[in-house]
């Protein structure tokens, strides 16, 4: 967790220096347009996919002692997943401007268009060194070695702001393609180092008959369907977006990393460490310590979230302003992003609870139930995308709030599904005990609420620095002191838990 929130701090240092540079200029939304593809090939092929796959997989020959078919089976993976994404990037390449002008933007002018395609181009070698680097992630993460992957997502934010900084004044937004490629590059190497530590032995190896290899691909056959229909719901916001003017596409970016901020190191960070204790529970046999630890895990993931949801609601504008208003990045682009954000904030629960209770049901070896939810969901989302960006068009509000709207309300109703349907498969989730814990953290949260509303009206007019910094350190002390007026364990099970790591 300590590696994710060092990642996380970095990632939004990058935005900031990005946002300084770029703003929500056309030129920045064509770069995060022209980066979709490339996400997509390695979320689909050796991302989130792979590794709910190969982990548990992989967990089981060494939960059998047979390290020589777990180590084979890691190097038809890692050579499969370097064949399909050499394959994949190069017809991404060659169909570029057929994606961009019919998928991705047609809503953007022509040159903003030819700007995608070549950043596009520029970035596809990416997924490539991403592919190798996510099997080397899930072979040491199943090995229980956290370090050097939680480490890597930091070498990709620090070259893309040495890049925005170094050559973004020579090269504009070129500098960013070029510093997402170099991130790739950091990205692997820096995890080579611990192959050694965990026994890695490679193997020359590249088939599709090994029994291990046929285990992998049928679990993550599910998996990819439910990446493809969450992209595809990234790339009809994308297309949405770039019909909504200059800026649209930027601000709901801006907007969506600032609420991945806490998620990313409250949920992910923790959904991460505990899916190989999971899997192993769950290889083992091990029910009643699953459920267990699964209630304790969602206890403490809507112990810290509830309130960060609160406080980016209530404090979105002088946070945006604090944060990203300086340079290339105006008072008109810090209401843009702070619209975004109070409707991605509602949504910050359901992303958390979704990130633990999907890798639960992986551990299970059950990819199919979570995408059949997810499937749904994501279906509302498009739906939700276009009707209420049309609405919020029609009585006068600026529509790209439409859009994190709909995604807020289909990620808590896909949270909701995943939880009814995992409850009768572990005989119950301690659901009073979980109940109680999230009612104490929304009443806790509800009391910082009223500190926050009361900070900005006494200190209306005053700089940012003050509203949104001080505003942070009066939200924590009021929900912490109030949690801990009313009894909840989860402050000193958290402090135990640091003390242990």
């Amino acid at each position: 967790m300590a590696l994710f929130v060092v990642s996380r701090a970095l990632g939004l240092v990058r935005e900031m220096v990005i946002g300084a540079a770029f703003g929500t200029r056309a030129e920045y939304d064509a770069y995060l347009a022209a980066v979709r593809i490339p996400d997509l090939l390695f979320a689909l092929m050796a991302g989130g996919a792979l590794a709910s796959a190969f982990i548990p997989t992989f967990a089981e020959y060494f939960a059998r002692e047979d390290e020589e078919g777990g180590w084979r089976l890691a190097s038809a993976v890692v050579n499969l997943v370097l064949v399909s994404l050499t394959v994949a990037a190069v017809l991404a390449w060659l169909a570029a401007p057929q994606i961009v002008a019919l998928v991705l933007a047609p809503g953007f002018p022509p040159a903003q268009q030819s700007l995608a395609v070549s950043l596009m181009r520029t970035t596809l070698v990416a997924p490539v060194l991403f592919g190798a680097s996510g099997v080397v992630m899930g072979i040491l993460n199943a090995r229980q070695h956290f370090f050097l992957p939680a480490l890597a997502p930091s070498m990709l934010n620090l070259s893309l702001i040495l890049a925005t900084w170094l050559l973004a004044p020579h090269l504009g937004i070129r500098a960013l393609a070029l510093g997402y490629v170099a991130g790739a590059v950091l990205h692997l190497t820096v995890q080579l180092p611990g192959l050694p530590r965990v026994g890695a032995r490679y193997r020359p190896v590249l088939t599709l008959a090994d029994p291990g290899v046929r285990e992998v691909l049928r679990l993550m056959a599910p998996r990819v369907l439910g990446l493809a229909v969450v992209h595809l719901n990234f790339l009809v916001n994308t297309n949405i977006a770039s019909r909504l003017g200059e800026g649209a596409v930027s601000a709901l970016n801006y907007a969506w990393l600032l609420m991945l901020l806490p998620q990313g190191v409250f949920a992910l960070a923790v959904a991460t460490a505990v899916f190989p204790t999971f899997a192993d529970q769950a290889a083992r046999g091990e029910q009643e310590a699953m459920r267990r630890t699964l209630a304790t895990t969602l206890r403490m993931v809507f112990f810290l979230t509830v309130p960060a949801a609160v406080g980016l609601l209530l404090l979105r504008r002088p946070l945006v302003a604090l944060l990203f208003e300086r340079g290339a990045f105006r008072a008109s682009s810090t209401e843009a992003v702070a619209w975004a954000l109070a409707f991605y904030a509602l949504g910050l629960v359901g992303h958390a609870g979704v990130e633990i209770l999907a890798r639960a049901f992986y551990a299970l070896h059950d990819t199919w139930t979570p995408v059949r939810v997810g499937g749904l969901a994501m279906g509302l989302n498009v739906l939700l995308s276009l009707s209420l960006t049309a609405a919020f068009g029609r009585v006068g509000l600026p529509a790209h709030g439409g859009l994190a709207l709909a995604n807020s309300i289909a990620t808590l109703l896909e949270m909701g599904g995943l939880l009814a349907l995992l409850r009768p498969r572990l005989g119950g989730l301690e659901g009073w005990t979980v109940a109680l814990s999230v009612g104490r953290s929304f009443l806790a949260s509800a009391v910082m609420g009223g500190l926050l509303v009361l900070w900005q009206w006494a200190l209306a007019g005053r700089t940012v620095w003050l509203v949104g910094g001080g505003g942070i350190a009066l939200g924590a002390a009021g929900y912490l002191l109030a949690v801990i007026v009313m009894g909840a364990e989860e402050p000193r099970a958290l402090w135990n838990a640091l003390r242990a790591g």
